[in-house]
């Protein structure tokens, strides 16, 4: 059996960076930490970093007072933001630079007067994030024939933003419906979609020209893996999302001969392994890897983790802040 790994898979930048932030804050700090939501979501990360001290709540009140707090890598609406300053609590924030970015672009469209529809999942946690960081909400479209029912106060005065996880192409169909019916309507350009989101979709679109069989290792409620396993399924490929290793059935693989294997940008390599040391269980497997895009991507953790007194010593708790 060929197994041919694809290229870009995995975490991206704003992953490694989220569960850097928890690994370096217990380190600084020793644990516990907590941390707001799933701090990526994939339950081998949560649980790896619940081993060495983190503590994953939903809400800021099961914060204890005094507790060094981080946001997760999906963002949080102002008014978690606010509720955790009233309390004091130290927070570090690990939100993805890109999905800052898309609430810096909401915020100055509302200041300049237009309403803003976001293009993106309901209920979604990034979704959740930056409709809370308009303050006079936004307008939530997933698919063409959610524009067609908007009802906005001035359609001349409209913009868009769009969830970070989605690719160019999960947004063309409903940005061009957008422009039909406001034709006034502006937003972001195409190169502020989220680069490892349209760089995983491309190595798939490709991968599953030439094999049997697509496995996508990744979260069930990880959006992104769940478009990669939508890809394969639209190229017409037989394509499962896995949890892990545990999840594969032997049945899939019955007269397959090329199988392709791709991983959300929240899964860690070490999964892909393992997935590629059970085909081996019942299958004489020739690892090969497809040529894509090496991604470079690295953003800067927060000051508060990089940051040492003068003393050389690591920074103290603080009931007012990090310091």
């Amino acid at each position: 059996m060929d197994v041919i790994l694809a290229e870009p898979r995995g975490f991206c930048a704003g992953v490694e960076r989220a569960i850097e932030i928890v690994e370096r804050a217990l380190e600084v700090y020793g644990p516990p930490v907590y941390v707001r939501h799933e701090i990526v979501h994939n339950k081998r990360v949560v649980d790896d970093l619940r081993k060495k001290g983190a503590v994953f709540v939903e809400e800021i009140d099961e914060v204890p007072d005094g507790a060094v707090t981080i946001f997760s890598a999906h963002g949080v609406s102002e008014k978690v933001e606010n509720h955790a300053r009233l309390r004091a609590l130290p927070v570090i924030d690990a939100t993805c630079p890109l999905v800052a970015k898309v609430h810096i672009e909401a915020q100055r469209y509302e200041r300049e007067g237009d309403e803003v529809i976001l293009i993106g999942h309901q209920g979604h946690p990034e979704v959740e994030g930056t409709s809370g960081r308009v303050k006079n909400g936004v307008h939530i479209v997933a698919k063409p024939a959610d524009v067609e029912t908007l009802k906005v106060k001035d359609p001349d005065k409209v913009a868009y933003v769009t969830q970070t996880t989605l690719s160019v192409d999960d947004t063309k169909d409903v940005i061009e419906a957008l422009k039909r019916r406001f034709p006034d309507i502006h937003g972001p350009d195409v190169k502020d979609i989220c680069y490892a989101t349209q760089n995983r979709q491309a190595s798939v679109r490709e991968l599953a020209t030439g094999v049997q069989l697509l496995l996508v290792v990744g979260a069930r409620n990880s959006s992104n893996s769940n478009r990669l396993r939508e890809i394969g399924v639209e190229m017409g490929v037989p394509t499962y999302l896995i949890d892990d290793a545990g999840d594969i059935d032997r049945a899939w693989f019955k007269g397959v001969e090329r199988v392709g294997i791709t991983a959300g940008a929240s899964a860690p390599e070490q999964l892909v392994q393992e997935v590629v040391a059970k085909l081996r269980e019942f299958a004489s497997v020739n690892v090969k890897f497809q040529r894509g895009i090496r991604e470079r991507v690295r953003f800067k953790l927060p000051d508060e983790l990089v940051k040492t007194g003068e003393d050389g010593r690591t920074p103290r708790r603080s009931q007012s802040g990090l310091m």
